[in-house]
């Protein structure tokens, strides 16, 4: 496997940092973790958006100009031989704030650390998608967003790996996270979304989320569908009552959900409205993937 480290590509077993870089020693930077659907990329522009926003955020400086970016994650792909009719390629971009001297002070670190892996994308199995998944609510509580906000996609992933391991002992898909306020926000790695009435609702951003680009993509075909959709501050009580549930990410794109807490969601299968969505959103892919003239 090629990696690419702060400037050039080198093999994985050469691929190491610093035991003083401070990703390491306070998870200090940003990630993205994007997809391609052969050898296009989805929503680069969004996600490297996003990266950027990340890292601003924290004071963070990104050392590779944005229009560098495309090439060095095709470059990336073709190395690893993903990214092409045969495979899709998972991509995961990593910047840390860089070496430095045992302390906070983002200054004792005067250049970032910078690294992209490319690898084969291995979506869940086609049996989750025909039967739905379960969750439970955790009990972590999801961050605080006025003491770390959700909308910096940080390194420092410890309130979801919590959250995880709550899940894993519970031997379910995943935990959904409640705020500060006993609210619906989010699972540890997917957005939220259930039907009730008809109406499409999904925790809104300022309950604490990130706002996910699949997300953002699911909203705007149910809109085009002439489903409702309602953005809202939503108890978990709202949740047991509903007819249909998925969970949206790039990887996994619309996740069916038939039962949380050990209660079954509507019919305990995919709903109608979950299945309407995903069909939709594999017919229009093509619409955000990168053109193939824009490298």
């Amino acid at each position: 496997m090629w990696i690419y480290l702060n400037n050039g590509f080198v093999k994985q077993e050469e691929a190491v940092i610093s035991v003083f870089d401070h990703g390491f020693l306070y998870g200090d930077g940003v990630y993205e973790t994007i997809r391609s659907y052969g050898s296009r990329i989805f929503m680069l522009d969004h996600h490297l958006a996003r990266l950027h926003r990340s890292a601003e955020a924290i004071g963070l400086s990104i050392p590779i100009p944005i229009q560098s970016w495309p090439n060095l994650l095709h470059e990336s792909m073709t190395r690893n031989d993903v990214g092409h009719d045969q495979q899709d390629a998972y991509l995961r971009i990593t910047i840390s704030r860089g070496v430095g001297d045992i302390g906070l002070d983002p200054a004792l670190c005067p250049t970032p650390t910078v690294v992209i892996m490319a690898k084969p994308l291995t979506t869940p199995p086609v049996s989750l998608y025909e039967n739905g998944v379960a969750l439970i609510i955790a009990t972590t509580r999801r961050n605080l967003p006025s003491a770390l906000s959700p909308q910096i996609k940080a390194t420092n992933f410890l309130n979801n790996i919590l959250a995880k391991r709550e899940a894993v002992a519970a031997g379910v898909f995943d935990s959904i996270f409640l705020n500060w306020e006993q609210h619906l926000t989010e699972c540890t790695v997917s957005n939220l979304f259930f039907v009730e009435d008809g109406c499409l609702r999904t925790p809104a951003v300022n309950c604490g989320i990130l706002d996910g680009i699949t997300r953002d993509i699911v909203i705007q075909l149910a809109r085009e569908l002439r489903i409702p959709v309602e953005e809202g501050r939503f108890t978990p009580d709202r949740l047991y009552q509903a007819t249909e549930c998925f969970l949206t990410n790039t990887s996994m794109e619309i996740m069916p959900v038939t039962s949380v807490d050990h209660r079954p969601i509507g019919q305990r299968k995919p709903g109608p409205i979950t299945q309407t969505l995903r069909a939709q959103f594999i017919g229009a892919r093509e619409r955000f993937l990168e053109s193939p003239s824009s490298r």
